[in-house]
């Protein structure tokens, strides 16, 4: 899918979305989406990942940020994140789970569920987690697993 100048993708112009190829399923993620909702599809990172559970939920339909949501999707988010965070926590066995939106890379509605283990070094907690080096990725493998298992939990 192509965004553009219509207001729907970069406002750097014409620009292709990746989160858009990804809700389409033509750009694979460890687990693939591994639920659908709300207006959300739930998959793991995108990319390298230090911690096995990292989710994110990501629009399904094009916006720029929260503030670009739709009434229903806007009024599922919190609902959804916390149902994810709770899964993350139960099935996973995190301690805690961080809820970021960032979005200044990628500019279109998504929201990162990160867990955090009792294991995780400290400079991978909270924010630090985006600051993961090479060698902290966990094998595709086992963030697949992750994903599939708290999208079965969630119904998918």
């Amino acid at each position: 899918m192509w965004r553009g100048a219509a207001g729907r993708g970069s406002e750097m112009g014409d620009t292709r979305c990746t989160a858009c190829d990804l809700i389409a399923g033509t750009r694979p993620v460890p687990g693939g989406i591994v639920w659908r909702g709300g207006g959300f599809a739930l998959h793991a990172l995108d990319g390298p990942s230090p911690l096995p559970g990292w989710l994110v939920l990501t629009a399904e339909r094009h916006a720029r940020a929260l503030y670009d949501l739709d009434e229903a999707s806007t009024a599922a988010l919190g609902p959804l994140a916390q149902r994810v965070m709770t899964l993350q926590r139960r099935l996973l066995g995190a301690e805690h789970a961080y809820l970021f939106a960032i979005g200044d890379a990628l500019h279109h509605a998504h929201f990162h569920l990160v867990p955090r283990y009792a294991a995780t070094p400290d400079r991978l907690r909270g924010r630090g987690a985006f600051e993961a080096r090479p060698e902290d990725a966990r094998p595709a493998e086992e963030l697949a697993g992750a994903a599939r298992l708290v999208g079965e939990a969630m119904g998918g």
